[in-house]
Formats: C-alpha cells, structure tokens, sequence
C-alpha cells in the first residue's frame, strides 16, 4: 500500500510539472538563469490573517508599461514559470507567486475558498503611477484571477485565462483526481491541498460565473490542442458563450508556460493590444463650458 500511495503521489507530481523541489528534468527553474533574471521575495497576503506568501518577481524595470500578474493552477508552484519570466520583453514586469497553502507560502491547510484566495493574493496588483496591469490565471488559477478581476477592477486591465478550470476534466485529470481523492490523507502537503482545492471548486463556480460575465476588461482565453486535463472544446465553449476571445496554440499541452513560452506571451500582447486598442477608440473626454450669466451662449 505504501508504495501505492509513493508511486502515485509522483504521478501527480509529474503531472504538475515537476516535483516538490526546484529541480526537475522538464524545463529549467530560476536556479538556471543569470543572476538578475529573477529574485524571490514574500509578501503579506490581503486578507486578516496576514499569511506570508513567497513569490517570483522580475527585478524593477522602469521602462515597464505593463506588470503582468500570474495566479498559478493547482498545486501552486511558481518556480515553473521561470522560462516564462526570463523569455519577457524588457517592456513587461511580471510576478508570480505560491498561492496560499502551497510550497513555501503560508498557511499549512489548504485555502478552498476562491474569493479568499483572490484577495490574499491583491498585493501583487499594486503597480507604478503610469503603468498598468495584466492579469492571468492558469487552470485552477483562472477562476481565482477572474474573481480578482471582478473585486479589483481598477487594479486590471485585462484579462489573460490560459488553459483554464472551470470543472471540465479532461482523461488525465479525472484519473490523477480519483486516485489522488482515494489516498489523499496520505499525500504530501502540496498535493493534498491540490486535491482538496479542487473538490472544493463546483459550489463556488457560480460566482465565477457571474463575474466573467460582468468583466468589463478585456478578456482573452489560450489553450492548446493537445491538452488532456482540460479539454479546449470547454474553453471555446466559455469564450464563445461569454464573447471573448480564444488563442489555440497547435500541440500544446497543458503546461504553455513549459511547453509553449513564445505562445503564451504571444497571448499577452494580445490582452494588452485589446485593452491598449480599446481605450484608444474611446472618444476624448471634453470638459463642460461654464454658463454665460446672461443666458446667451458662451464664448468659452
């Protein structure tokens, strides 16, 4: 039984990308890249009980436009967007963090409600006068994003969802869920939590619903062609639902932020150029001439 329970926790390790540590034979994590590429930091979580969370951040760049803010799927590990972080332009800031109830970020219990997990996670929204904010969530972190959008809006101003959960399980996932739920006293931490989070997330998804559909930002969807724990087919059929747009990248697996780098950021400018492009079409604001005292029209 035990080795039961070994072999299937590295499963779903694997299945995650990765291992519980840093190093791992799928693509390279922040110990790979030069000194400067990235620093971790921690932060206090949004919420009263003030959880210290761990985070990858790109250093300050000020010649950034834009800070792009990444909520992770489930389990929640941020050194497998380190590829992604180093392939940024020079023009973008980018953090990610553990969420709550994963790998160095605090608490131990993992934190099931999604609302709870947006605003723990709000202090990474915080930006420079005169630079703005991209948002995005990756499969499990996709309904979390889209809450954070809908309770921060003057904090984002657009919306990226990359192979995003909302439910649809694909063959992979329902097979690492089912066993994963059978054993999961027996987990290690972060994949306990995993499993839990997800259990958790049908009662909640209303509310998500409800927010996507009130999003006033621009909102685009990106997912690849091969994934197998969510089927695209669910992801078209959100985004057509909602009216938004969805980016397919041609044998991309789950992972974009491992397999498909170029892809991904390919989507982010694409967010950017939609919000960019929509406030540019918004006519100029025109400031009201003060009335003429003697009620005839004024020459202001």
């Amino acid at each position: 039984m035990r080795r039961l329970v070994i072999l299937l926790a590295v499963a779903l390790s694997a299945c995650a990308i990765g291992t519980s540590k840093d190093e791992n034979d799928r693509f390279p994590t922040s110990s790979a890249y030069p000194p400067g590429t990235m620093e971790r930091i921690t932060f206090t979580a949004g919420v009263p009980e003030q959880w210290r969370i761990s985070a990858l951040q790109t250093p300050l760049r000020t010649d950034s436009t834009w800070k792009v803010v990444i909520i992770t799927g489930t389990p929640s590990w941020s050194e497998y967007w380190a590829p992604t972080i180093a392939g940024l332009p020079q023009t973008r800031e980018m953090i990610v963090a553990d969420r709550p109830g994963f790998r160095s970020s605090e608490p131990r219990a993992a934190v099931r409600d999604l609302a709870k997990q947006a605003d723990a996670l709000a202090p990474m929204l915080q930006h420079r006068e005169g630079q703005r904010v991209l948002l995005v969530g990756q499969s499990f972190g996709a309904p979390v994003a889209t809450l954070m959008a809908q309770r921060y809006p003057d904090q984002v101003d657009a919306v990226v969802l990359v192979s995003a959960f909302f439910g649809d399980r694909g063959p992979t996932a329902r097979r690492m869920i089912g066993a994963g739920s059978l054993f999961q006293g027996m987990l290690p931490r972060d994949l306990k939590n995993s499993i839990s989070e997800v259990r958790a997330q049908t009662s909640q998804l209303p509310a998500v619903w409800e927010a996507l559909q009130n999003l006033h930002q621009p909102v685009v969807f990106v997912h690849g062609d091969a994934d197998t724990f969510v089927p695209l087919a669910a992801d078209q059929r959100i985004a057509a639902e909602y009216g938004h747009t969805l980016i397919t990248v041609p044998g991309g697996d789950h992972f974009l932020n491992a397999c498909c780098v170029p892809a991904l950021l390919s989507s982010f400018e694409q967010a950017i150029a939609e919000a960019e492009g929509r406030e540019a079409a918004q006519p100029p604001v025109t400031q009201p001439t003060d009335p003429d005292p003697t009620g005839g029209p004024s020459l202001r």
